[in-house]
C-alpha cells in the first residue's frame, strides 16, 4: 500500500513530493448577507447578553460548587448555600427579578384594587380630572406620581425583554440561524436583541400613529398643534399611557447601556449619544409640556426603528428577501428621520416664535420662549447628526452589498466566533466539554491521547519534523 504523508500544515505528500493546495479563489456572492452590521439605534443590549468575562467566569465557579453539593448528595441547598444557589438561577434566568418586584406590587394592590390604594398608581396612570374630554373620554393631568408608572413599567420591559429573549426568541433563532452561526455567541446575542426590538416596535408604532389620529389637528405630522395648545398638561388617558410607556422603554434601555460591562460595539459612542439625547428629550417635553412634537419624533424613530430591525434579522438568518428589504428600510430611514424630522427642526425655528404666546412664566406655567427654542433645537439637531452619522454607515454597506463581488461575512468588528458558551439561557446540555469533561478512550486499561491533544488517536506515529506517516 501507497504511504501517504501529511505536514504539520495539512498538506498531503506522495514520498517525497509535497501536493500544495491552491489558494481559494474569490467567491461571488451567493448568499444575502449584506456582510456587515447594520448600524442603528436599536443595538443596545440585554442584561443577558451584555455580561463581562468575569461575570461569566463567576458564574461558572458557582456551578462547580453547585455540582459538587449534588454530588454529595445535598440536592436542595441549604440556607447558607440558597443565596449562592438563588444568584446563580438569576444569573440565568434574568426575568426572574423583575418579575418577582411586579409581583409583590401587584400582590399589594389586588386586596383592595382602588385609587385609594398606594399600588395604584404604579400599574395605572394617575392625576384623572373629572371633566371630560369632547368624546367624553377620561382626561388626565400629570404630577410627581408619574414616577410610580415609570419605576413599575422599566421593571416591566426589563422582565418583558429579557423573558422574550429567553424563553421564546432563543429556541427561535436555534431554527432559523444558518447552522454555521447556531452556537456563535455574538450572532444569536444580536438576533435575540434585533428581533424583540422588532416586536416591541410593532405595537408601538402603530399606536403612536392611532394616538396620533385622535390628537386634535396633529395628523399627518402638521408641526403647527406643537406651539399653538402649549402647554400639553392635560391628556387623554392613552396619550398619556402611551407617552409614559415610551419613556419607560428609553429608560429601561439606557440603565442597561450605562451598566454595559461587555465589549463596547463600534458605534458605542453614537449610540450612548442618542440615548442621553433620546431620553433628555422625553424628560423635558414632558416636564415643559411640549409633548406633541415629542409624540411626533417618537413616531418617526420608532416606525424607521421597526424597518432596522426587521432589516437586521432578514441579515442574521439569511433571508433571501434582504437585499430587497434592506432598500425598503434605507427609504423609511430617510423618509422618517430627516424628511419629517427636519420639517420639526424648522418648525422649531420659524414656528415656535410665532404661533401663540412667545414667553417665559415658571408659574403659570408657560415655557415657549428663547431657552425652549434654544434647548430643543439643540437636541433635535444633535439627534439629527447622529442619525445623518448612521445614514452615511448604511449607505456605505449598501454600497458594498451592491458593487462588491465579495462578500465578506464580518458583521462587526467586535463579533468574532466565540462559541455559544453562555449567554443566559438553559443550553446546559448542548454546551461543547470542556477538556476535562472529554471522555477518556482506553486500551487495554491504559489511556489514548484524546484528539483534542492533536494527535490522532492510534493512528499515527508523531515525527520530530512535524510529518506524520499514516498507513
Amino acid at each position: 500500500m501507497a504511504s501517504v504523508l501529511t505536514d504539520s500544515r495539512g498538506f498531503a505528500t506522495t514520498g517525497s513530493q509535497t501536493q500544495t493546495l491552491e489558494p481559494r479563489k474569490s467567491r461571488k456572492r451567493s448568499s444575502s448577507l449584506l456582510g456587515a452590521e447594520i448600524p442603528g439605534d436599536t443595538s443596545a443590549p440585554a442584561i443577558s447578553t451584555s455580561r463581562s468575562p468575569a461575570a461569566r467566569q463567576a458564574s461558572k465557579s458557582r456551578r462547580r460548587k453547585l455540582s459538587k453539593q449534588r454530588q454529595d448528595g445535598q440536592m436542595i441547598p441549604g440556607p447558607e448555600n440558597f443565596f449562592l444557589w438563588y444568584k446563580e438561577m438569576s444569573y440565568r434566568h434574568t426575568w426572574v427579578n423583575p418579575l418577582i418586584a411586579m409581583l409583590v406590587i401587584i400582590g399589594c394592590y389586588l386586596p383592595n384594587p382602588t385609587r385609594s390604594n398606594w399600588a395604584h398608581d404604579f400599574i395605572f396612570v394617575a392625576y384623572p380630572l373629572e371633566e371630560k374630554g369632547p368624546n367624553g373620554e377620561q382626561l388626565y393631568s400629570k404630577g410627581l406620581g408619574d414616577g410610580k408608572f415609570l419605576f413599575f413599567y422599566t421593571l416591566f420591559f426589563t422582565f418583558t425583554r429579557e423573558f422574550i429573549m429567553q424563553r421564546i426568541l432563543y429556541p427561535l433563532s436555534q431554527k432559523l440561524l444558518p447552522k454555521s452561526t447556531r452556537r456563535n455567541k455574538s450572532t444569536i446575542a444580536r438576533f435575540l436583541e434585533q428581533a424583540y426590538t422588532a416586536v416591541y416596535f410593532s405595537v408601538f408604532g402603530p399606536l403612536g400613529l392611532y394616538v396620533m389620529s385622535q390628537t386634535p389637528g396633529l395628523w399627518f405630522f402638521n408641526t403647527t398643534p406643537y406651539w399653538s395648545t402649549h402647554p400639553n398638561i392635560i391628556h387623554t388617558g392613552i396619550f398619556k399611557a402611551y407617552y409614559l410607556l415610551q419613556w419607560s422603554y428609553w429608560l429601561q434601555q439606557a440603565i442597561v447601556l450605562v451598566l454595559m460591562l461587555e465589549k463596547p460595539r463600534k458605534d458605542f459612542k453614537e449610540l450612548v449619544i442618542h440615548h442621553i439625547v433620546t431620553v433628555a428629550l422625553i424628560t423635558l417635553s414632558w416636564r415643559f409640556h411640549f409633548t406633541y412634537i415629542g409624540l411626533s419624533v417618537f413616531i418617526t424613530h420608532d416606525i424607521s426603528d421597526f424597518f432596522l430591525a426587521t432589516s437586521k434579522v432578514f441579515n442574521y438568518i439569511d433571508s433571501p428577501i434582504t437585499g430587497p428589504y434592506f432598500v425598503v428600510f434605507i427609504f423609511s430611514w430617510v423618509y422618517l428621520r430627516h424628511y419629517h424630522n427636519l420639517w420639526i427642526l424648522w418648525s422649531v425655528f420659524y414656528e415656535l416664535p410665532y404661533v401663540g404666546e412667545y414667553y417665559l412664566d415658571w408659574d403659570e406655567p408657560h415655557y415657549k420662549c428663547g431657552l425652549a427654542k434654544l434647548v430643543i433645537s439643540t437636541l433635535l439637531s444633535a439627534l439629527q447628526l447622529v442619525n445623518i452619522f448612521w445614514l452615511y454607515c448604511v449607505l456605505r454597506v449598501a454600497y458594498r452589498y451592491v458593487f462588491k463581488a465579495e462578500l465578506a461575512d464580518v458583521r462587526s468588528e467586535d463579533e468574532g466566533g466565540e462559541e455559544d458558551d453562555d449567554v443566559g439561557f438553559d443550553d446546559d446540555d448542548t454546551k461543547t466539554p470542556t477538556l476535562e469533561e472529554t471522555p477518556k478512550i482506553q486500551l487495554n486499561g491504559e489511556a489514548l491521547a484524546s484528539p483534542i491533544d492533536g494527535q490522532a488517536t492510534g493512528f499515527g506515529n508523531h515525527k520530530p519534523n512535524g510529518i506524520h506517516k499514516r498507513a
